[in-house]
């Protein structure tokens, strides 16, 4: 099992109870010398963390993936979870700013700026935390799950109608997000399943209409078709 790694910056601001509980969390076994010191918990996980980099994953090991909500505000994500927002003010000359659980962390004249600041401050790991338990950001909007579905669609060039996705006037199912889950359900069955994320779902949609995937994935690459193509890139994405 692979927890994600917990910088020195972001321990820091853990306090002692929530820091017994990360050592809990990743079995961590060496000795906390002073267990009424912060430090010394945050020095024992560290340590640990260190001495088992396979056991870790660094945060900017999960790609970015940017969702435009409209124009003025955008969302974030590193998987399924939400790490940061650029919004828009009326400020005169930096009116993008970038947002982390609704406290402002940056404020630029261009998005494109706002950007980069997140990119680069959570490649490094010193991007605050968007706590994902808040309340006020449960899971992510409805404008992201409908933008973030019709982004996976578009690599099939598949359709999105009122009632579910469909390729060439057939209905293939329909894929959601409730409560933070993702899920898919076929045109054909009646039960939900399970996903990790919007990709994940939409390719189960895709892969469900064409030659078993292993079949695809042994034919050489010039004998797939444009359809099949698209989804060869995605389950080799997907499998790696």
């Amino acid at each position: 099992m692979t927890h994600t790694i917990y910088t020195f910056q972001r321990l820091q601001h853990k306090s002692i109870a929530r820091l017994k509980q990360i050592y809990s969390e990743i079995a961590c076994t060496v000795e906390v010398i002073d267990k009424r010191c912060k430090d010394a918990w945050i020095t024992a996980i560290a340590d640990y963390q260190s001495a088992h980099p396979e056991q870790f994953i660094t945060p900017a090991s999960i790609p970015l993936t940017p969702i435009e909500i409209s124009f003025y505000n955008h969302e974030y994500y590193a998987g399924d979870k939400l790490i940061a927002a650029i919004h828009y003010d009326d400020d005169l000359t930096r009116p993008w700013v970038v947002m982390v659980n609704n406290k402002e962390v940056h404020r630029a004249s261009t998005n494109i700026l706002c950007h980069h600041y997140i990119c680069s401050h959570y490649k490094d790991g010193s991007l605050p935390v968007q706590e994902q338990n808040a309340t006020d950001t449960p899971c992510p909007t409805e404008n992201a799950i409908m933008a973030e579905i019709f982004n996976e669609c578009e690599k099939y060039g598949f359709e999105i109608l009122h009632d579910g996705i469909y390729n060439n006037d057939v209905k293939l199912g329909e894929v959601g997000c409730t409560d933070g889950s993702w899920w898919v359900v076929g045109a054909a069955e009646q039960e939900r399943v399970a996903c990790q994320s919007a990709l994940v779902a939409v390719w189960r949609l895709a892969v469900a209409q064409t030659p078993r995937h292993t079949e695809l994935l042994n034919r050489r690459f010039e004998m797939l078709t444009p359809m099949n193509s698209s989804i060869y890139g995605s389950i080799s994405e997907f499998l790696n």
